[in-house]
């Protein structure tokens, strides 16, 4: 009952502190911040880094961690590229991207949960690794994906719904939704909470913890390689260093939302206003006259702060 009442004060108050900044960045800046082209700008980045922080957020509840989605989404697009340039057919490469990123979390799973290498040093050396292969496979060159724009496939994943809505809106929302019911309306949420709280205890309990662990290592892949495919059809390319500017926003979603350090604890509400928060400070920032150097300074800081906040709640908590 205090977890539920602590989950419904805290989305408030990200409520409240998303509405706070949007009315000071309308004040500083309205000529930016009351037209529409600055929210459909919105709509048509946030939801790749929101997709990646929803699939992270699961890990980090189970008390896992992944710092390789990067290089994960790099090897993905990559398949995607080689295949529907070579095939014709995007919506084959987007089955060969998947297929990449769902091997790829595999990897991280069976290396973490088989062989017992802590996950956050496990995904710094597959980071290495896929960003690495991924660059070896391309020799270090783009791939021009302009002949993508005019195809179904296209529209259907990145296109504008009513001229204006871009779909990777809609097709986060949706996945957001997805996980919000996987995460509290069916036994793999509780499976993965009880796996974040204390794993000995949920083994006694019976649930099979090496498989849900190695589930969710595969989904973060899935979400990597499909926001990775909307990116690449978003930009028409793709590019050696693709997914590099992620990690840090990621985090500072994730961490901002509510999700708990130490496992066991998160919302997939908290995730997406967090996102949404963490994607305006950009923009914000730069319209009130500020450097964009600001920028990476006030993740930091959200990171730092969000954790240290999170971390005495959840001590003051369990005395």
């Amino acid at each position: 009952m205090k977890t539920t009442l602590y989950n419904y004060r805290l989305q408030l108050g990200l409520l409240l502190l998303l509405a706070g900044l949007l009315s000071l960045f309308i004040y500083l800046s309205p000529q930016t911040f009351l037209h529409r082209r600055i929210y459909v700008a919105f709509m048509s980045t946030i939801p790749f880094p929101t997709l990646l922080a929803l699939g992270l957020t699961l890990l980090i509840v189970a008390g896992e961690m992944d710092l390789s989605f990067p290089s994960i989404m790099v090897i993905s697009g990559l398949s995607f590229s080689n295949v529907a340039q070579a095939t014709g057919s995007p919506l084959l490469g987007f089955f060969a991207a998947l297929a990449t990123g769902a091997f790829a979390g595999l990897c991280n799973g069976l290396i973490v949960v088989w062989i017992g290498v802590p996950a956050i040093i496990a995904t710094i050396g597959t980071q290495f690794f896929w960003r690495g292969a991924s660059t070896l496979l391309a020799d270090g060159l783009a791939r021009n994906l302009t002949n993508l724009r005019d195809t179904t496939f296209h529209d259907i994943l990145v296109g504008r719904l009513f001229d204006w809505i871009p779909m990777q809106t809609i097709w986060c929302l949706l996945v957001a939704l997805l996980f919000w019911l996987l995460l509290n309306r069916h036994i793999f949420g509780d499976d993965v909470r009880f796996i974040g709280d204390d794993i000995g205890t949920a083994k006694m309990m019976g649930v099979k913890t090496d498989t849900v662990r190695i589930a969710l290592f595969v989904i973060m892949g899935l979400i990597s390689a499909l926001a990775s495919v909307m990116v690449c059809l978003e930009m028409a390319n793709w590019w050696p260093t693709q997914g590099e500017g992620y990690l840090l926003l990621v985090f500072a979603a994730i961490f901002l939302g509510g999700t708990s350090v130490f496992g066991g604890q998160g919302t997939i509400f908290g995730t997406v206003v967090g996102s949404i928060i963490i994607g305006i400070l950009e923009a914000g920032i730069i319209s009130a006259g500020l450097s964009g150097y600001w920028t990476r300074l006030v993740h930091g800081l959200v990171i730092v702060l969000s954790v240290s906040l999170y971390a005495m709640a959840f001590s003051t908590r369990r005395k």
